[in-house]
């Protein structure tokens, strides 16, 4: 239990460092009007329009292989029911005042799955990590499409000016492009994609992560600190992130005893049940429009408190099935 519970806050901590590190750097820029909150915006829509479906579409093409395992569809659809879990529980916490917290539901229920976990479990389970990274890669098949279609509309609400929504206000481009990319995997027509294709989007899509990092730190950087979320926003956001997701996810595991057929898969839904907002919430807050002061400060809220929340939550679930 000490050796997960030290490793797991040594991984965390890590990868936590860079984006503050990031962010410092980004935030001390934007500050001191080097970079502006304009240019920050522009490269986002850059990010959402260009590297993102860049990345999202090589990735689906080139590694996402059905017919290696027949089971595949179960990771996607892990994905999707956790953060869909979330979302309802959030839901339910802001019934009182649902209209003018719509945008704390994404930030409750929509977790960091990739970029935070995969240097997680890099260092917890290095010679395991191309089995973990695979179920990374699926799950985000799963949950990405509710990030970036619900959690898109939901934070866009967050707007002085918002006055409903209309059913294309669902549609993104990484939306998109999820879709049709995993269906032209599906049909068997990856062969006809021109490798000049699937080259180009792989080199704009590797830019994705740390420019995607840089939006985040940049935004993080830039809020007022004298301006913060009110403590009943902060409880029934961290309660549903980081208690509720993670005890649901952890009966269930224990229940299907999942951790004795496939003790990997366990602890993966436990990382992902503990892990922090995703980044995604920022990138469409500077593209879309959104409270970006309120998001931005329960954002960093929420990221200082993973760095204890998760190595708890795997040290406790180790326990449990030691």
């Amino acid at each position: 239990m000490d050796d997960i519970f030290w490793l797991t806050i040594q991984s965390v901590f890590g990868a936590m460092m860079r984006i503050f590190f990031i962010m410092l750097i980004a935030g001390f820029l934007v500050r001191k009007k080097i970079i502006t909150s304009v240019q920050v915006s522009a490269l986002s829509k850059i990010t959402v329009y260009v590297l993102l479906p860049s990345l999202v579409f090589s990735n689906n093409v080139i590694g996402f292989k059905p017919e290696d395992d027949p089971n595949w569809w179960v990771l996607p659809l892990l994905g999707a029911g956790m953060t869909l879990v979330g979302l309802g529980f959030a839901a339910i916490m802001y019934l009182p005042d649902w209209k003018k917290n719509k945008d704390m539901l994404p930030m409750s229920s929509m977790q960091n799955a990739a970029y935070l976990v995969l240097p997680i479990v890099q260092i917890l389970y290095p010679e395991k990590f191309t089995a973990f990274a695979l179920y990374v890669f699926l799950y985000v098949i799963g949950a990405n499409p509710i990030i970036w279609s619900i959690g898109k509309v939901l934070n866009a609400s967050g707007q002085k000016d918002a006055v409903g929504f209309k059913a294309t206000d669902f549609l993104t481009p990484p939306l998109i492009v999820n879709i049709l990319s995993i269906l032209i995997v599906l049909l068997s027509v990856q062969r006809f994609v021109p490798d000049l294709v699937l080259d180009s989007a792989q080199m704009l899509g590797e830019a994705t992560i740390p420019v995607a990092t840089f939006i985040l730190g940049a935004t993080l950087g830039g809020i007022s600190f004298r301006k913060w979320p009110t403590l009943a926003n902060i409880l029934r956001v961290l309660s549903v992130k980081y208690l509720i997701l993670p005890v649901i996810t952890i009966l269930a595991v224990y229940y299907f005893e999942i951790y004795k057929t496939n003790s990997l898969l366990a602890d993966f839904l436990v990382i992902q049940s503990a892990a922090a907002p995703a980044t995604a919430i920022i990138l469409q807050v500077k593209t879309y429009g959104g409270n970006e002061q309120k998001i931005g400060s329960m954002m960093l809220i929420t990221y200082m408190v993973c760095l204890v929340a998760l190595p708890l939550w795997m040290a406790f679930w180790k326990s449990l099935v030691a």
